[in-house]
């Protein structure tokens, strides 16, 4: 091939129609590599390879393609240094970060759905009368879960790996085959990961890969009718027209899109935990992820002393270099993007807010730096408290009931994933159940990868994770029989 990267299309790698466009490393700005950049004829071609493929691998046994994603696990584990230095080149992701929750939560994933499930799901008999439809009797049910078809993965540029990765394990387990769409500020890790396919043995057109710059090759990817269902993580706005595009050809949706996460905290909650938690917007990779509690949400009673400990810890932590080890905050993902965060933190000070931490831009030679912002005395109305910034931006909210917590936290397009911070547990609880967000965490931002994942209102369709990946990527078949 003519570049160091190319498309994936029915087993061969192969020049994009496109040419190529440069991908340049967030921190340094230098140029990491030259991506692919298809053309609408390559979407359509990988689209054509996958459905020609997914009938044989539909009926390879769920053991023999889950011994092969646990093959593809072992791959990626051997590879593990090389992707983490590419990985953390495109995206300025910390070190930290990346070698702990980028690269190897990849392998992760199609490890654990390389353990056999059943797709089959008993029912108890019901007994039924005679009636005009048909004479009575005994009459026995299951559900077989049988794969969609070809799936169309298109991930969001934050994890782009570990994204692609919760995408792609679940989808192939099922029987289905894909084609993989990767971000285009930070595709080549995710082409690299897609090479062991092939090495673990993986039937030709099972995955492909396309990756572009201009959109016009993803919406071919939507609007093909070789494709059956589109899985995006992503903005609302893209969603959106994902949306829109595959309605017309009643594809299945998984998305998984923006969020803008309220973290209540009441008077009595361990205000200790509450900056170690909260504070992840501005330490985990630079406040670039939809779950993020972005809204700190606080009871008057300790609203003042929660705001003064975070300002005082934003002025703690380094901004600059990913590659240093005592780094807390890397770049955001391009100039353009870093410009947009800025422009939400000047709309909150011309709306009445008070910068109390950050604010102003870092001065570093290069690279697209946030500084960890805290703004206080701010609204629910704001534009800074209703958009998704993605970025390392929190704004602070006080409250003064239950009530008027739970009324600040729903008032939101959003509803992705909310925190509860009390040493009230079941008060914790209570709230929690009233919150209009698809997770909600108690005194922690830690996940149970098996539990349910996905999103109200605006932050998406569907549900993945653990078993619900399995129901997510499959179709429910009702078998019914006369005993």
């Amino acid at each position: 091939m003519a570049s160091e990267y190319g498309l994936l299309i029915g087993g061969a790698w192969v020049d994009a129609g496109d040419g190529g466009y440069d991908i340049v490393n967030p921190a340094s700005e230098q140029v990491v590599g030259e991506a692919p950049n298809a053309s609408v004829a390559d979407a359509d071609a990988a689209c054509a390879a996958a459905k020609a493929a997914q009938p044989g691998w539909a009926r390879t046994s769920p053991e023999e393609r889950c011994a092969l994603l646990a093959k593809a696990a072992d791959l990626l584990d051997a590879r593990r240094d090389e992707l983490v230095a590419l990985l953390q080149a495109e995206t300025g992701a910390t070190m930290r970060v990346a070698k702990t929750l980028q690269v190897p939560q990849a392998a992760t994933r199609f490890r654990r759905y390389s353990q056999v499930e059943s797709n089959i799901v008993p029912l108890p008999p019901a007994v039924m009368p005679t009636t005009p439809l048909a004479p009575g009797g005994i009459i026995g049910a299951l559900e077989h879960r049988a794969p969609v078809g070809v799936v169309a993965c298109i991930a969001s540029y934050n994890f782009p790996m570990t994204n692609m990765a919760g995408k792609l394990a679940p989808a192939l387990a099922m029987g289905n085959t894909v084609v993989v769409k990767p971000a285009w500020q930070d595709p080549l890790a995710v082409i690299r990961m897609c090479e062991v396919f092939a090495e673990a043995g993986f039937p030709r057109g099972v995955v492909n890969v396309v990756s572009s710059k201009t959109v016009e090759p993803a919406e071919a990817l939507v609007a093909s009718p070789a494709v059956d269902m589109v899985s995006f993580t992503g903005s609302t706005a893209v969603g959106c027209r994902i949306a829109e595009v595959a309605g017309r050809g009643m594809k299945r949706l998984l998305l998984e899109l923006g969020g803008k996460g309220a973290a209540i905290v009441f008077d009595d909650a361990d205000l200790g935990d509450v900056l170690a938690n909260v504070s992840s917007t501005w330490t985990f990779h630079s406040g670039q992820i939809c779950t993020a509690p972005t809204r700190l949400v606080v009871q008057r009673g300790v609203y003042d002393e929660v705001v003064a400990k975070l300002a005082g810890m934003a002025g703690h932590l380094k901004v600059g270099d990913p590659l240093e080890r005592d780094t807390v905050v890397g770049p955001v993902i391009t100039g353009a993007h870093r410009d947009r965060v800025e422009g939400f933190v000047r709309s909150a000070l011309d709306e009445g807010a008070t910068v109390v931490a950050g604010g102003k831009r870092p001065q570093l030679d290069r690279g697209f730096y946030v500084a960890p912002t805290l703004l206080a005395d701010a609204t629910n109305q704001m534009l800074a408290a209703r958009e998704e910034i993605f970025g390392p931006v929190i704004v602070a909210i006080p409250f003064d009931d239950d009530d008027e917590a739970i009324a600040i936290a729903n008032d939101s397009p959003y509803g992705l994933y909310d925190y509860v911070f009390s040493a009230d547990s079941a008060r914790a609880m209570t709230v929690a159940k009233q919150l209009q967000a698809g997770n909600v965490g108690i005194n922690t931002l830690q996940r149970n990868h098996e539990a349910a994942f996905g999103g109200f209102k605006h932050s998406g369709v569907g549900r993945d994770g653990g078993s619900w990946g399995l129901h997510a990527y499959s179709e429910m078949q009702s078998i019914i029989w006369k005993g």
